[in-house]
């Protein structure tokens, strides 16, 4: 049996310098593998082969470009860019919205926009979704603006269950909260099985970020590949790059984008680019 040093020095360490030396190696090895990630995220945003599909400057007509779920919501375009408003009324799933594009996807993507939270609530939770199409039964075909009268009232379980997109909890809260500074990200891939929504959860997710303040806008980048998802989001003051590997079925192929806000919370967005490979 070979000892490498590393291996040597940690077996005769006494106790207490052996944790430490072991709480050493894995901080270097998490240092590692971050690197690794924002140097194949750099690499992938200046690939020359991503072809720009879409470009808003959020600014004029929103039906231009998008559909809305949600009959209670509004969308308020100015020269700042596009507010998303949900409805008032907590717990009211009528006060849901979700936004969507009118074109769809394929392939890898790379999604760019300016993201100002307006509203003050430290409950709920904004979601990007990505390539979302229909599940493919009667009544929820692919193209998910066949059947969107189903979605006037948008609760969440018409869409974990019949929808296959990637989900982005981003600025999200639980439902139940009053620390403001316990938000979140995670991210999770649909369709669910009955009662089984917390399966569809892809780990790590990543707690108290600091990000996501009212009335701050932030720069965000999302690429997914067939084997990564990267989520950046870049503010006056701070940069944050967060990954997650994929497994081929956790990765969708084709669908729209949509930009959904839960009862109560609200968002601006501007210059929102999607580009494919």
């Amino acid at each position: 049996m070979v000892i490498t040093s590393l291996q040597y020095s940690l077996f005769s360490a006494p106790k207490g310098a052996l944790a430490l030396s072991l709480c050493l190696v894995l901080s270097s090895i998490a240092m590692s593998c971050q690197v690794q990630k924002s140097v194949n995220f750099n690499d992938l945003t200046a690939a020359a082969d991503w072809k720009l599909q879409f470009e808003d400057p959020c600014t004029g007509n929103w039906q231009d470009n998008w559909f809305k779920d949600g009959l209670i919501s509004s969308v308020q375009s100015s020269e700042q860019g596009m507010n998303l408003v949900a409805g008032p009324e907590n717990r009211n799933d009528a006060h849901h919205t979700v936004l969507w594009t009118k074109l769809s996807f394929a392939g890898d993507i790379k999604i760019e926009y300016k993201y100002t939270r307006t509203d003050t609530q430290i409950i709920n939770v904004n979601i990007l979704y990505i390539q979302a199409t229909g599940v493919g039964v009667e009544g929820r075909g692919k193209d998910i603006s066949q059947w969107n009268t189903y979605r006037e009232v948008p609760t969440m379980s018409k869409y974990y269950y019949n929808m296959d997109p990637l989900h982005i909890s981003y600025a999200a809260f639980p439902m139940v909260n009053e620390d403001p500074t316990n938000d979140y990200i995670r991210i999770r891939k649909y369709p669910a099985e009955e009662k089984k929504f917390s399966e569809t959860e892809i780990l790590p997710a990543y707690f108290k970020t600091g990000l996501f303040l009212p009335f701050e806008t932030y720069q965000i980048t999302v690429i997914k590949t067939g084997s990564n998802l990267f989520f950046k989001v870049q503010g006056q003051d701070t940069e944050k790059l967060f990954s997650w590997d994929l497994e081929k079925e956790q990765s969708p192929q084709e669908g729209r984008i949509g930009l959904r806000h839960m009862f109560t919370r609200s968002a601006r967005y501007r210059d929102f680019k999607v580009f494919t490979r």
